[in-house]
């Protein structure tokens, strides 16, 4: 640098004098660099800049947290992260203009000169964040794009899955009535997830945008009012890894407890103890399985509005209702109660809650109170413990009148001013309602979560709420896509919402079957589209407001058969299903899987939502449109096969299905495993010591394999301690046999069964068959059977869980 001064000094008697000061100007620019040092703290890198201070951290594998702490100690703290993660050491490596840091595949390069930061996957640029921004208006952090990069998240909006071009409001709030277009909705995700396989979670719960190339090109722009200046960022070489690194960080779902996947009774809403037995009497008496029910707020008060708050019975409508959840119980039936956040200033606990002080504070310090649809109301400062301990004693009553489940709704809060302030008893602190808005229901979820494991440890908690934040998961939520249209228009977006979602770790998002809002007239072909359509998605519960019953039991004949077909095709393939959640309780992978995960180099893929994967084994295509004859889906690569009707199909191109009203498109996928059990009508009768194995053969899948997770379908500790069954299928087959194994790994459970009888049903058999062997013995001809019109082979063999293999020739 001396040396390009001294040449620099040469020159000046030669020039003119604003040419002097111009060069001079320049070195100054070149040599006045942000950077100052670089310390190392409990595995944390923070770089000391003239911007002020920033640490960055590996937090798992493959992702690297930046916080910016020159205002640490006025920010909110992470609501996303886990409390248990343990940072991983970074690779530090300085240089001259920059300082390298790495993290398994991924590296970030900080310029010294800007402070920039450059985020690599190897040797692959990944994105750039730009700038950082903070004043008294607003804070966040400018990332570049590249020209024809797909950018998905921001949660629940219905935009088409690349989100490129949009500016995403970042603040919870109910769309009621919503059908093939919304900008904000009920759970928004300060999450991205780029083609270019790495996401952005920007770790901040105050209300804000997510600009994706909307205002500047390129660019995706986060920013918030106030909040924490943190983003994490990952990246992977697939889709999955990238989701299981997120999860690694915000944490994974808790399994469900098995009728959790069951039917769910469900209606705004059961007015009396009597409505609530006579809809359960009738699923039984229409022979339709059914799990548990419902009920809204009629349950503490007569009317809609007056009584949100009470939290206690309605003794007029619901005079014994210990029996009532007794008696359901008794026939195989839990009780879940909806819950809401407010206490109404008419409300029979209103003075009880301001005398607590349970209740979130004006600028005076006094109870907030505002108007809203329900009443004047307060809202409970979940994040106070005072506040804690006093909502958590209504839900240990609940609890201990044999309640199985909460529903939490308004949980946004759907009205929630600016001045609400709210007290962190965590860290010792207030926020007002904007700075922690998004993540209210977040904390009102691990609310509940914590207070139903301290007062039922070994049961998994039931949560359905329907705002959070990012992280959510982690405390059992399962969220739902808020008020939809009752109509064609509300059914369209349910796929791309629940798919969106899912990527962010929120793998339980589902709709009100059927449409919630809205609705004149019975339209039945819509009702049943959506019911066949929720067979394969994460939770079964129609629900809507009950000028139009949400029951299919209260129905047409017709409606009643062809819906009751179905959801016992729902309960035989638990056992498929519940392995779906296992997988997503220990790596994060989504029930609902987007057809791009099939070629993960094709971004067109990603604006699909028309089909999708159930599992790995399911290709789903809901119908969406009235009166169709005829379905046309764009099969992924490979051998596909209609669930219905066995024909087989060769994917990588359009196919046109035939559909009437009885019939969902549905393919399975060459060389998949389908474990189902025999029909039932209650998972108090589950069990999987009958099995039948569905098996697609096909000579172009050489060899598959796949599993079965078992457990006694309800303890909260069963992965963590080992008890439960993980059955493993694989398979090989040539021109000469098809040979598959059966392997089980786990301690087992209590009330696993000793052995089982497998019936296995091989598809697409055209040959004759030479013999069957089972576990190294040949089987007579009594034990299978060759069925030449569908082409299936089946066979039922004992089998005492040894390792065993089956052949067929």
């Amino acid at each position: 640098m001396k040396n390009k001064y001294s040449i620099i000094k040469k020159l000046l008697v030669t020039l003119s004098p604003i040419l002097a000061i111009f060069l001079l100007s320049s070195c100054a620019i070149l040599t006045n660099q942000n950077y100052v040092s670089y310390r190392v703290v409990d595995n944390s890198v923070i770089v000391n800049s003239k911007l002020g201070e920033v640490k960055y951290t590996a937090l798992s594998t493959g992702s690297i947290e930046v916080v910016y702490l020159e205002e640490e100690g006025k920010q909110l703290p992470s609501f996303s992260k886990q409390n248990s993660l343990n940072s991983l050491p970074l690779q530090v490596n300085e240089f001259k203009k920059e300082i390298k840091l790495v993290n398994g595949d991924l590296s970030a390069i900080i310029n010294k000169q800007d402070m920039t930061t450059s985020f690599y996957r190897g040797e692959q640029l990944l994105t750039t964040q730009m700038s950082y921004f903070n004043n008294e208006e607003k804070l966040g952090f400018d990332f570049k794009l590249e020209q024809n990069e797909k950018v998905l998240g921001g949660g629940q909006r219905v935009l088409g899955m690349d989100r490129r071009g949009h500016r995403m409001p970042l603040y919870n709030r109910a769309h009621y009535g919503y059908t093939t277009e919304s900008n904000q909705m009920n759970y928004s995700l300060p999450f991205i997830m780029s083609s270019k396989k790495y996401s952005i979670l920007f770790d901040n719960s105050a209300s804000g945008f997510l600009d994706i190339a909307k205002t500047k090109a390129n660019t995706l722009t986060f920013e918030a009012l106030g909040g924490q200046s943190s983003y994490i960022i990952f990246a992977a070489k697939s889709y999955p890894k990238l989701i299981n690194q997120y999860v690694d960080v915000t944490g994974k779902q808790p399994m469900p407890s098995r009728w959790a996947l069951g039917n769910i009774a469900s209606r705004f809403g059961y007015r009396s103890e009597q409505e609530v037995r006579n809809t359960i009497d009738k699923y039984i008496e229409e022979d339709m399985p059914v799990d548990s029910i419902i009920l809204d707020l009629y349950w503490f008060g007569n009317d809609i509005k007056g009584f949100m708050g009470n939290l206690d019975w309605d003794r007029e409508t619901f005079p014994t209702p210990v029996k009532m959840i007794s008696d359901l119980k008794e026939k195989g039936i839990k009780t879940i109660l909806i819950t809401e956040p407010f206490i109404l200033s008419t409300s029979d606990k209103w003075q009880e809650a301001v005398d607590a002080q349970i209740l979130a504070k004006d600028d005076n310090g006094l109870a907030k109170r505002f108007d809203f649809y329900f009443g004047n109301t307060g809202l409970i400062d979940v994040f106070d413990e005072k506040a804690q301990d006093w909502f958590g004693n209504v839900y240990k009553q609940l609890i201990d009148q044999g309640v199985a489940g909460v529903w939490g709704d308004l949980g946004e809060p759907e009205v929630h001013p600016d001045d609400t302030i709210h007290f962190l008893s965590d860290i010792n602190r207030t926020a007002r309602g904007d700075e922690i808005h998004n993540a209210y229901g977040h904390q009102w979820a691990k609310m509940v979560y914590q207070k139903q494991l301290k007062a039922q440890p070994d049961v998994r908690p039931f949560i359905l709420m329907r705002s959070g934040f990012a992280g959510s998961q982690r405390y059992g939520m399962l969220p739902w896509t808020g008020d939809v249209s009752r109509s064609w228009d509300g059914l369209k977006p349910q796929v791309e919402l629940s798919l969106q979602m899912s990527l962010g770790g929120l793998a339980y998002t589902h709709s009100d079957l059927g449409g919630f809002a809205g609705g004149e007239v019975f339209d039945q072909e819509m009702y049943i589209r959506w019911l066949q359509y929720g067979v394969f998605q994460p939770i079964y519960r129609p629900h809507a407001q009950d000028n139009i019953a949400a029951e299919p039991v209260f129905h047409d004949q017709q409606t009643i058969d062809i819906i009751r077909k179905y959801i016992k095709l729902r309960y035989q393939l638990l056992p498929y299903n519940y392995t779906l959640a296992y997988q997503n309780s220990t790596t994060g992978m989504p029930l609902m899987r987007p057809i791009f995960f099939e070629d993960e180099n094709e971004p067109k893929l990603i604006d699909i939502t028309d089909t999708y994967l159930w599992g790995n084994a399911f290709l789903v295509s809901p119908i969406v449109e009235p009166n169709l004859t005829t379905q046309k889906i764009s099969l992924p690569a490979g051998v596909w096969f209609d669930y219905w009707k066995n024909t087989r199909y060769q994917g990588g191109k359009d196919i046109q299905l035939s559909v009437d009203l009885e019939s969902l498109p549905v393919l399975v996928r060459a060389g998949s495993f389908i474990p189902m059990i025999d029909e039932i009508n209650n998972t108090e009768n589950y069990s999987s010591k009958n099995l039948t194995l569905h098996y697609y053969a096909d000579e172009s899948v050489a060899q598959s394999k796949s599993e079965m997770y078992e457990d006694d379908g309800k303890s909260f500790d069963s992965i963590k301690s080992g008890a439960f069954e993980l059955i493993n299928f694989s398979s090989m087959h040539n021109q000469k046999q098809l040979s598959i194994s059966l392997e089980r790994q786990g301690k087992g459970y209590k009330g696993m069964p000793s052995e089982r009888k497998l019936t296995l049903v091989v598809h697409n058999w055209k040959k004759r068959i030479v013999s069957i062997s089972f576990a190294g013995k040949l089987l007579d001809s009594t034990q299978y059977k060759l069925n030449l019109q569908n082409n299936t082979v089946e066979i039922s063999v004992a089998w005492d869980h040894q390792p065993a293999q089956l052949i067929i020739q």
